[in-house]
């Protein structure tokens, strides 16, 4: 009974006119309504077409036209740049090269244009590292521009009038990527660049500590680019705790105010520069103490040439280490001043450089000038008891003194200078032997030096 039911309701939906309108009202058909389909009319396409020709004819004229554009670019390179008339034949074959790449890669570029990543290779792929050095960005990018400029401006003679506008717009888009990807060429160039010049600053520096041959030491010198002619000063001292990046542009921008060349040096701790022909060295020594760090600076030379500078170096550092024996030292102070405190501490370059310079100058004079000094600095300075112990008077007392300044260098009338003094007697006579040049001194005196 129920099925007929159903069955009946259905027949009675079907011949219902009311219920298929409502039907249709609740679920509208699916899909576009005629107003909203836009077909490709004949003259839509037709434009389309038209366009895609005139592109390809654009194309092939461009195709056709890469070794003329490639003359006429190198011709005004000639004629427009005088630096590019004064390069090597090889250095010209290879920018030469790279003009003519520029421009078959834009035919390429301009028949799929894409991402660019591809211009750096294709475009400087063939030119030479060192063309680099030799070749600054600016000179490069000048290049470029006359690249660019010659192809625009025979636009006309490429492209029909509809598509001059887009061939121009393409050619300054594809100079935008070339110049970035030469931009990026150089600044990778000049990173390797300074990671190989640090590299070679260490080892240079570090031959010259160890004292390398001579040769060895030319030929690095000169690949690092050293031209200085002038003499050497060697400053060392302590390095900054935590340098911040910027310290070692910022260090060497500092050393370029003050001398012509210079070489840095950070070991562990210590911070050790060459710097060659410096100018106002008392005043550059000043000027340079802020870029240490905290503690003693001490300098040496100036030696003769960087190859020479090993000996001062090795003095720079054997002061280094022993300034802390002398707490009033100035900041900076010289490598010679701590003669006394490097001597105590075991460096035999002191010894001899004391004996050499003010015990055998002493020595070789006359007037008694080692046994005046001698009972001087025995008898605690007294310029009486002096002239008392020599039976000379104190006026030939004072004129030895003065005899002595004049000899040495070296004041016996200032008390640190007299302890440098004193320190010479002390390894003169020790390298000479007891009972030398000065045997004439009172016994009193040999006590107080020895």
């Amino acid at each position: 009974m129920s099925v007929q039911q159903g069955q009946a309701t259905a027949r009675a939906e079907d011949t219902d006119p009311s219920s298929a309108s409502s039907v249709s009202s609740e679920e509208p058909a699916a899909g576009p309504t005629p107003e909203a389909q836009s077909p490709e009319t004949p003259e839509t396409a037709s434009e389309s077409a038209s366009e895609a020709a005139e592109r390809a004819r654009t194309l092939e004229a461009l195709r056709s036209n890469i070794g003329s554009l490639s003359t006429v670019t190198l011709r005004r390179l000639d004629s427009a740049l005088p630096w590019y008339r004064h390069l090597r034949p090889d250095e010209r074959s290879a920018l030469g090269l790279v003009a003519q790449k520029g421009i078959a890669s834009f035919v390429t570029w301009y028949e799929k244009p894409g991402n660019p990543a591809w211009v750096m290779s294709d475009v400087f792929g063939t030119a030479p590292t060192e063309l680099t050095r030799s070749i600054s960005l600016q000179k490069a990018l000048q290049l470029i521009r006359i690249v660019v400029d010659t192809v625009e401006q025979r636009v006309p003679d490429l492209a029909a009038e509809p598509e001059q506008p887009a061939l121009r717009e393409a050619v300054l888009r594809y100079s935008r990527e070339v110049a970035f990807a030469a931009a990026d060429v150089y600044a990778r160039a000049a990173e390797t660049r300074g990671s190989w010049d640090t590299r070679l600053e260490a080892l240079v520096v570090d031959g010259i500590l160890r004292g390398e041959s001579p040769d060895s030491l030319r030929s690095r010198i000169a690949a690092l680019g050293w031209s200085s002619k002038a003499e050497v000063t060697v400053v060392v001292g302590a390095a900054p705790p935590d340098p911040h990046p910027a310290y070692l542009s910022g260090l060497r921008r500092t050393t370029k105010r003050l001398a012509e060349d210079t070489l840095v040096g950070i070991q562990s701790d210590r911070l050790l520069l060459l710097l060659g022909g410096l100018r106002d060295r008392e005043t550059a020594l000043v000027k340079l103490a802020p870029v240490f760090g905290d503690g003693p600076i001490v300098h040496a030379g100036p030696a003769a040439s960087l190859v020479d500078a090993g000996p001062a170096a090795q003095a720079a550092f054997s002061g280094l280490a022993a300034a802390r024996a002398w707490p009033d030292a100035p900041r900076p102070v010289a490598a010679d001043d701590l003669w006394p405190e490097r001597l105590m501490a075991g460096d035999d370059a002191a010894r001899r450089a004391l004996v050499r310079a003010i015990y055998r100058p002493l020595t070789s004079s006359s007037n008694g000038l080692l046994e005046t000094l001698s009972a001087y600095l025995g008898l605690g300075h007294s310029l009486e008891a002096t002239a008392r112990s020599l039976f000379v008077h104190t006026n030939t007392v004072r004129y030895r003194l003065r005899k002595v300044t004049d000899v040495t260098g070296w004041d016996p009338l200032v008390p640190r200078e007299a302890f440098v003094l004193q320190t010479a007697l002390v390894a003169g006579r020790l390298d000479a032997g007891v009972g030398g040049a000065d045997a004439a001194a009172p016994r009193s005196a040999d006590r107080a030096v020895l």
